[in-house]
């Protein structure tokens, strides 16, 4: 079955607020679209009569799991075009996200393998995110945020928590990008900013609220 722009980009944003909470809310859907309420319930009517939401007014909804089959079959081709696009094509990390989002909407599933066997099957985008495989199976990585490892520990950068253009853009200038090892030197207690150290670079400070944004793994 085919779906329009606007209903993949409906079955995305509810996947990802299940994430954080185990239903979706209108109000939830409406900050992420930007979208009126009387729009987003009539696209809520629409997609529960495809059998893609379990939808009660005031109650919430989420996905059902031919809808969730569809969100990550959304995600994969999402990513695998960041994928392509940071590795092939050598666009800057915080340039992908916006060429994916009209490219994700390209459905061939035939394309979509041809690009994932061309890439050599990679399993992560560029900004750490798993990418789904063929059958929607996505793999999770144990992971803590900068803010949170134990001192003169050294960590590996594997995830991004926020991929605006502004924090990536942040992160470039900082040097720090995904497999970048660094180690936390000092925490401050006035601000809980940290002192963090690359390799042979000097020592330099990030604030609390990057920190907590930069996910790593350490002790592997």
């Amino acid at each position: 079955m085919n779906f329009s722009t606007s209903e993949e980009n409906y079955i995305k944003a509810i996947f990802h607020l299940q994430q954080e909470e185990d239903t979706a809310t209108t109000n939830g859907l409406a900050a992420v679209l930007k979208a009126r309420p009387a729009s987003i319930t009539d696209m809520l009517k629409k997609l529960k009569s495809k059998k893609l939401v379990h939808y009660q007014p005031y109650r919430g909804f989420r996905l059902t799991s031919e809808g969730k089959k569809v969100a990550l079959s959304i995600i994969r081709r999402h990513r695998l075009w960041e994928y392509f696009l940071s590795e092939k094509l050598k666009f800057a990390w915080d340039e992908v996200h916006d060429v994916a989002e009209d490219l994700e909407h390209v459905s061939s599933k035939k394309l979509i393998d041809k690009l994932d066997e061309f890439l050599g099957y990679p399993r992560f985008d560029p900004h750490g995110d798993p990418i789904p495989d063929s059958q929607g199976r996505i793999e999770k990585h144990q992971q803590v945020s900068l803010s949170e490892i134990p001192l003169n520990k050294t960590a590996i950068v594997c995830h991004v928590g926020d991929q605006t253009s502004a924090l990536l853009e942040l992160m470039k200038h900082k040097n720090i990008g995904i497999g970048t090892k660094l180690e936390v030197k000092k925490r401050f207690a006035f601000d809980q900013s940290i002192e963090v150290k690359i390799r042979q670079q000097i020592p330099f400070n990030i604030s609390e609220l990057l920190a907590k944004k930069i996910f790593v793994k350490y002790g592997v």
